[in-house]
């Protein structure tokens, strides 16, 4: 069901932001009842998700634009827009049109590292923020079993394949069988089968990142139809707990995954907070599951919590 914000009742909204107010693992445990932190994480992941469902708005289908949340710091507009990059043609011309509108327009693009490569390689004024390397470097600095393939100059693909490994890998292709056999035997078990392969085959770590059954069906919707990204960002933005918990619980589970999805996120809020000239609007485009974070910390940096100084550049 998708909601409008009037589907709540009083109760349910006032729960829906005694949530939203958590700030850590510990503090969901009298708010849910649970025994331990491990437990109210996930009672309180599946009442989220069932009244943010109800709570946000239904995405439009999105052609004439660009979808994304905007956020305003010091009277500067930042819009984050989340996307797939599955580096599939539609996507690729889908996102130029709309970024040459916006450079077009006087406005600023920033891109993710990964995508400007992807999609922007020959349009020098969209450009990549430092959100690799800073991973890169931050990752070599925990105190860890690294996931790291220690080449120099760094290799983040290879770190991101490390990091993966083969059980992603085969959650991948089952993932692809089940979706592949919807034409066959409908959607409906199609999806049904998707929610049990991801009990089986997702992670604590994955479950932090929402790697399951129905992100993989609306990213692979999403690729071939950009159209739809509203939809695919609306998924993220229910899914996902306040970001304090869902980054404790992944630095809990896996450090070098936290640094490389939150402190990310981080990063590139930070970045673009930064760097942002006098533009009076700032894109950022960057992957999908990414977006809610950098929502959030540009929300620190409008409400002071957060500036500029933050920031130190990787050399």
């Amino acid at each position: 069901m998708n909601g409008s914000g009037d589907d709540l009742s009083p109760a349910e909204a006032d729960r829906l932001e005694r949530l939203r107010s958590a700030r850590s693992l510990s503090a969901l445990v009298p708010m849910t009842g649970a025994e331990t932190e491990h437990d109210a994480y996930l009672a309180a992941r599946r009442e989220w998700r069932g009244l943010m469902e109800r709570a946000v708005p239904a995405a439009a289908p999105s052609d004439d634009h660009l979808p994304g949340d905007a956020v305003v710091v010091d009277g500067r507009r930042f819009v984050v827009h989340g996307i797939t990059h599955a580096d599939t043609d539609a996507e690729r011309r889908y996102l130029r049109e709309h970024v040459s509108g916006f450079l077009g327009a006087g406005e600023t693009v920033f891109c993710e590292q990964g995508i400007r490569s992807m999609y922007f390689s020959d349009m020098p004024d969209a450009c990549a923020m430092d959100d690799y390397r800073w991973a890169l470097q931050e990752c070599r600095k925990l105190d860890v079993d690294s996931h790291l393939d220690g080449g120099d100059p760094p290799d983040f693909d290879g770190l991101l394949e490390n990091l993966t490994g083969v059980a992603a890998t085969f959650r991948e292709a089952t993932f692809s069988l089940l979706h592949s056999g919807a034409d066959i035997y409908g959607r409906e078990f199609a999806m049904a089968l998707g929610d049990v392969a991801t009990d089986f085959l997702t992670s604590h770590e994955d479950l932090a990142r929402a790697r399951e059954f129905e992100a993989f069906v609306r990213s692979k919707r999403a690729a071939e139809d950009p159209s739809t990204l509203g939809e695919l960002q609306r998924y993220y933005a229910t899914v996902f707990l306040p970001q304090p918990v869902e980054r404790e619980w992944l630095r809990r589970h896996d450090p070098e995954l936290e640094v490389v999805s939150h402190g990310r996120s981080e990063r590139m809020a930070d970045y673009a907070a930064f760097h942002a000239d006098d533009a009076e609007t700032v894109h950022l485009v960057t992957g999908a599951a990414h977006q809610p974070g950098i929502v959030h910390y540009l929300e620190r940096h409008r409400d002071g919590h957060r500036c500029a100084a933050d920031l130190e550049l990787v050399e």
